[in-house]
């Protein structure tokens, strides 16, 4: 049976997980969301977002986010490769219904996906 649980070690969590991706990172993104990964030597996935005050004024909204995107990786970090990953939103993502920004980030995660057994 698959674990869908998301621990505390599957979040990037200090500037340093941050900056290593950063240096050189893959980037896949749509008009309101970019996912920069990076691989990593472990054997799985980690996740790290940035949700700034200029695209999302309000708190609630940014939380409403942020706990899409979370729950969105925890469905999906079984079919991810073992790479560090920044989700960063981007201005209009605040309108966007929470169906259609699920959609969005399966999109992304998917072309994560295929980028990585490319090579």
């Amino acid at each position: 049976m698959t674990n869908l649980a998301f621990p505390k070690k599957l979040r990037l969590l200090t500037c340093n997980d941050f900056f290593f991706v950063f240096k050189k990172p893959q980037c896949v993104y749509s008009s309101q969301i970019i996912i920069f990964g990076r691989i990593n030597k472990l054997k799985y996935p980690r996740i790290g977002l940035t949700i700034a005050k200029k695209y999302v004024k309000l708190a609630h909204e940014r939380n409403r986010i942020k706990r899409l995107i979370r729950e969105n990786f925890r469905l999906n970090k079984y079919r991810l490769p073992s790479m560090d990953f920044i989700v960063v939103a981007k201005k209009g993502i605040a309108s966007l219904e929470n169906g259609i920004l699920l959609k969005k980030l399966e999109k992304l995660w998917l072309r994560h996906y295929q980028l990585f057994h490319r090579h």
